[in-house]
């Protein structure tokens, strides 16, 4: 089983070698790492050409129209069985990740993807989370499921096709075509996230898109639409100081 990682970057050098060294503190390692670097400038491809001397490193030096259109470019590009979308920033948590997902691929090889679990920042504070997928609970989002954790079989992309240009939600549009597809849990933390760049603003537009993306998939939903409101409402009480201090309770007795 041959690991394919594509990690998209723009104009972040710091966090473009943070990724690449938790790769490559892998005890196992990948079959390739190809980097797409739609910088307007040319730090990451001068440190690029002066540090790399790994042979399962590439990088793909071009701009692209966006998140959506730069996945599908290292998509189409990799050679991989398996995929995974790790984003400049994001690091795996441990060096024995790769080794844990393809030990699961190998177990149960009738899954064609897999997620687990990831450290994120909320409420003011590192939580772990993370649960089994269940498609019966797609219209709530994305909720615990993490796209940084998915790893994605290629030819469910050759079968289903690539990741649509929604400027936010393109990961949750992508849930709603996979949701039928055979699926494993790893009981296993994957992933630390780096949300540095996620504000309450993106957050809200992203429930928003939500339903659009929901409806296109599955037509009108009541349910889908409620769902969305109450996360909204609930967003902006965690934002409180009594928001925060029930969520820090919540954590302490869970």
């Amino acid at each position: 089983m041959k690991l394919s990682i594509i990690t998209i970057c723009f104009n972040n050098l710091h966090e473009v070698i943070k990724t690449c060294d938790s790769v490559d503190r892998q005890i196992e390692k990948p079959f390739e790492h190809i980097i797409i670097n739609g910088s307007t400038t040319d730090e990451i491809k001068e440190w690029f050409n002066g540090n790399n001397k790994l042979a399962y490193r590439t990088i793909i030096n071009e701009r692209d129209a966006g998140i959506s259109d730069a996945f599908n470019k290292g998509i189409v590009k990799s050679k991989g069985d398996v995929i995974h979308l790790l984003n400049s920033g994001d690091i795996y948590f441990d060096e024995n990740v790769i080794h844990v997902v393809l030990k699961s691929f190998k177990e149960y090889p009738i899954s064609t993807w897999v997620s687990g679990n990831i450290i994120l920042h909320r409420a003011g504070r590192w939580v772990n989370v993370g649960k089994p997928f269940d498609k019966k609970q797609v219209y709530k989002g994305m909720r615990a499921i993490s796209h940084p954790t998915w790893f994605v079989k290629k030819e469910v992309y050759n079968r289903i096709g690539l990741y649509k240009n929604y400027k936010i939600a393109m990961d949750y549009d992508m849930m709603c075509r996979i949701k039928e597809e055979p699926y494993t849990y790893i009981n296993y933390t994957l992933i630390k996230f780096d949300n540095t760049g996620i504000s309450s603003l993106s957050y809200l537009d992203s429930l928003k898109q939500n339903i659009e993306v929901y409806e296109a998939n599955f037509g009108y939903s009541l349910k889908s639409r409620l769902w969305q409101f109450r996360q909204k409402l609930l967003h902006h009480f965690l934002q409180t100081r009594l928001g925060k201090k029930v969520f820090s309770l919540k954590r302490r007795f869970n």
